[in-house]
């Protein structure tokens, strides 16, 4: 995070589970080496509040913006959420996305799913919120382009080149920015970085193995030829193009459109 704000970053974002990441291995093992239903009172609840405020804190102390993943803890017997935390630049809780599609052992025995996207703003670039095993679920994707986003946070905790290539796609289908956050220790397969809309990757981390930061602009002015089209026609055209653009254009009674079996 002092590194982040030391190169003038507005907001950092840390991946999926930053805070914890607990194996289900660990929580939902059985006494016979089955899975079963996690046992959340085992969790240091008091432990994770106050990593979280010290985050928080910090946030505040630093000027940054702060995305960062943990689970939240719900009334019992309800199981948590997993989660990603939006912290402002004041160091205040802003927001808080919950996974909404969530894996089959995460929703068997682990976790309770979100139920709707998070939208927030910062210096009036509109963000939003997904988690891991999301990248695979496309509507969520086009769901936030239909509110308008900039970006996407995308935080994952697996080591998963194709995932990577999904979310660099979303870059170049839905025309916004993408960031895209893993730990350190993946990196070798495809390290954490920012696409931008068009999908080319505007800049990402060593695949060294080691914490790193990836930094970009999200500039909705850009000139950069890729990102302009992207911004100023794709998407767009796009929207137009699923809303009746070609309706007047269709041909009706014309037995050479409506035969499919001669040439």
């Amino acid at each position: 995070m002092a590194e982040a704000a030391d190169v003038g970053a507005r907001l950092v974002q840390f991946p999926e589970g930053a805070i914890t990441y607990p194996s289900k291995h660990v929580m939902a093992a059985g006494p016979d080496g089955e899975l079963a239903p996690a046992d959340w009172s085992r969790a240091a609840w008091d432990v994770l509040r106050e990593e979280a405020e010290s985050i928080a804190a910090l946030a505040g102390e630093l000027r940054l913006w702060t995305a960062f993943g943990s689970i939240h803890p719900l009334t019992p017997p309800n199981r948590p959420h997993n989660s990603l935390f939006i912290v402002s630049d004041r160091g205040e809780l802003v927001a808080r996305y919950d996974k909404r599609f969530l894996s089959h052992t995460e929703v068997s025995y682990l976790y309770t799913p979100g139920r709707e996207p998070v939208v927030f703003e910062v210096d009036g670039i509109r963000i939003g919120c997904a988690l891991c095993v999301e990248a695979n679920f496309p509507p969520l994707f086009a769901e936030y382009e239909s509110l308008d986003v900039d970006c996407v946070l995308l935080s994952v905790m697996v080591d998963d080149a194709p995932r990577a290539r999904v979310a660099q796609a979303y870059g170049t289908l839905y025309s916004y920015w993408l960031g895209y956050s893993i730990p350190a220790q993946f990196s070798a397969t495809v390290p954490s970085g920012i696409v931008a809309p068009g999908g080319r990757w505007l800049a990402q981390c060593p695949a060294d193995g080691q914490p790193a930061l990836a930094v970009a602009d999200i500039n909705l002015e850009s000139t950069d030829p890729d990102i302009d089209v992207a911004l100023r026609y794709a998407r767009s055209w796009r929207r137009s193009a699923q809303n009746g653009l070609y309706d007047e254009h269709l041909v009706t009674g014309d037995p050479r459109s409506d035969t499919h079996t001669s040439f």
